[in-house]
């Protein structure tokens, strides 16, 4: 098969882009990816992204460089630190490193191309079983996915890369090889080297069978989303972003957890591993209504509530300090958030002139705080007018209390308390939280 006419029915197969970036990273697959689109007549690009790993890295940048040269495609050099220590791995942690590099060069409406092939597809996918993945990593690589400001393609993930090989032969093609992809420490070349090579001499056609593999995976794992995004609508909770735990209990266990998974996907949290999603199963939908309970994993949490499920990053302590507060000036909070105040011309808001010249600290619950709402008419515990609001108790103590001389003004997101609640023609504070 020609690949420059593979290439060209594949961009054909999609809405067309600005403009066609290309990850070249200088060795045989990018380099005929990049040689064979150079002959399409399309607005192309190439990025080469500089991880200093090797010692020969300034001399495949060059090469990159002289070679985008000789096909007239621009070549932009993006030097990029890896973090060695971030608990990945130095492999996982230069992908995570050059993805990132990549989105961020990526313009409005633009396509990134990668030379991803069928054997590395048949790779990803025995990489994913070993790890003991699910549909969605069993599904490996799409062939085309959103990425930053654009989309991310992998136009050969239909082909051997015997296939790309024997075209760099035919055009004389010149590449560099990086040495690290020879070192079978790493998982990736092992099976590369040593086990798919076993596995041809018994199944010549075991690369292609994995990759048709994976895409009935991927089809599997498209019907599993569309059924969630339907759950999800008929189990949503009483809050925006959260579940109902008495909708969740009657569906069967697998398309319960289908949906816990495709839920955290929309808050853009890290997915549970099998034991913490069972834990969520056993331990917060089966809680006691009054109950706390709290499931947590790297970079996420699920709570309840009453019979809401609410997931969100860790949260921060709870802050522990009295801060005076100039409220012409915005107040950084220990835990990250900022207060800020503008006067408006009328309520509602705080009274600007009970403000003036007074004391204005801002503090967290410590028990026992008392306000009266505007339009209550009488003095409440706090406690009382959070449940009354159905505010979680983890939300409860991490609200900015204002005082005003000592005595709490605001609850701020939530009640002005009288009497430091501006008259309905009279100048107030509006404060914020963000």
């Amino acid at each position: 098969m020609d690949i420059t006419d593979h290439l060209r029915r594949f961009l054909q197969s999609h809405p067309p882009a600005g403009r066609y970036v290309v990850a070249y990273s200088g060795g045989l697959d990018s380099h005929v990816l990049l040689h064979a689109l150079s002959r399409l007549g399309i607005e192309l690009a190439a990025v080469h992204v500089h991880h200093g790993l090797s010692r020969n890295a300034d001399l495949w940048a060059e090469h990159c460089q002289a070679q985008c040269a000789a096909l007239g495609v621009p070549c932009r050099v993006v030097q990029v630190e890896v973090a060695r220590d971030a608990g990945k791995g130095i492999e996982a942690a230069a992908r995570s490193t050059r993805y990132a590099a990549l989105e961020q060069v990526l313009g409005e409406g633009e396509m990134l191309l990668t030379a991803h092939h069928q054997d590395d597809q048949a790779e990803t996918l025995l990489l994913m079983l070993l790890r003991g993945a699910g549909v969605a990593g069993l599904a490996a690589m799409p062939a085309v996915r959103a990425c930053g400001r654009g989309r991310l393609a992998r136009p050969l993930l239909g082909l051997p890369r015997s296939a790309l090989h024997l075209y760099a032969q035919r055009h004389g093609l010149s590449w560099v090889d990086d040495e690290s992809n020879f070192d079978t420490s790493l998982d990736r070349n092992y099976l590369r080297h040593e086990l798919l090579p076993l596995l041809r001499e018994r199944w010549p056609a075991a690369p292609r069978a994995l990759a048709r593999s994976a895409a009935h995976l991927a089809e599997a794992g498209e019907l599993l989303a569309e059924l969630a995004a339907a759950d999800l609508v008929t189990a949503c909770g009483g809050r925006p972003g959260t579940l109902s735990v008495s909708a969740l209990q009657p569906l069967t266990p697998p398309r319960r957890r289908n949906l816990l998974r495709h839920w955290l996907r929309t808050l853009d949290l890290p997915l549970p591993g099998t034991v913490h999603l069972h834990r969520i199963e056993q331990e917060v939908l089966l809680a006691r209504r009054d109950a706390e309970p709290l499931v947590g994993w790297p970079g996420a949490e699920v709570r309840r509530y009453r019979d809401d499920l609410h997931a969100m990053p860790p949260l921060a302590p709870v802050p522990d300090a009295e801060l005076e507060w100039d409220m012409a000036q915005p107040l950084p909070l220990p835990d990250g958030r900022t207060l800020t105040a503008t006067v408006v011309a009328a309520a509602p808001g705080l009274s600007a002139a009970r403000c003036a010249d007074a004391r204005v600290t801002v503090r967290f619950r410590a028990g026992g705080e008392r306000c009266a709402p505007v339009g209550r008419g009488h003095t409440h515990e706090l406690k009382k007018l959070f449940q009354e609001a159905r505010v979680p108790p983890w939300e409860r103590e991490r609200i900015p209390l204002l005082f005003v001389d000592g005595v709490l003004a605001q609850v701020v997101g939530y009640w002005i308390c009288v009497p430091y609640a501006a008259e309905e023609k009279e100048a107030a504070w509006r404060v914020q939280s963000g």
